[in-house]
């Protein structure tokens, strides 16, 4: 019983010692944020995370393809700015938030994950820069 006691203790604090590591450095917003944040946004840094197929089929205008799937996301991420605010896409948002999170971890300060991804962007009402 005591052993089932200690466990629930240290899950409890680890759950709340992970909530506690949270930043606001990963932003996730939708893409009229995101259009007007690289609008105002001087020499935006804009990081398509797909492949480059996907890549060549439509993209943001002045975005960097570097594929979360590569083997060199790092090493390419590392050219990157980590003072500036990075803006971050991928087809859906499931790479993209996993690339942020690296990014974050690699010591990025700011950083827009567009929520929806290409697929958001790409529809009619969009409000590209």
């Amino acid at each position: 019983m005591k052993i089932h006691q200690i466990t629930s203790i240290l899950f409890v604090f680890m759950l709340f010692s992970c909530k506690g590591q949270t930043t606001d450095k990963i932003q996730t917003v939708n893409k009229q944020v995101f259009a007007e944040k690289i609008k105002t946004t001087p020499n935006s840094q804009i990081l398509d995370v797909r492949t480059p197929e996907e890549f060549k089929e439509g993209h943001i205008d002045n975005a960097l393809n570097i594929d979360w799937l590569g083997d060199h996301f790092v090493q390419d991420a590392e050219k990157l700015d980590k003072d500036k605010p990075v803006f971050v896409y991928c087809r859906s948002g499931k790479r993209s938030k996993a690339a942020s999170d690296k990014l974050q971890e690699m010591g990025f300060k700011t950083i827009y994950n567009l929520d929806g991804g290409y697929i958001s962007w790409s529809t009619e009402d969009s409000q590209k820069p």
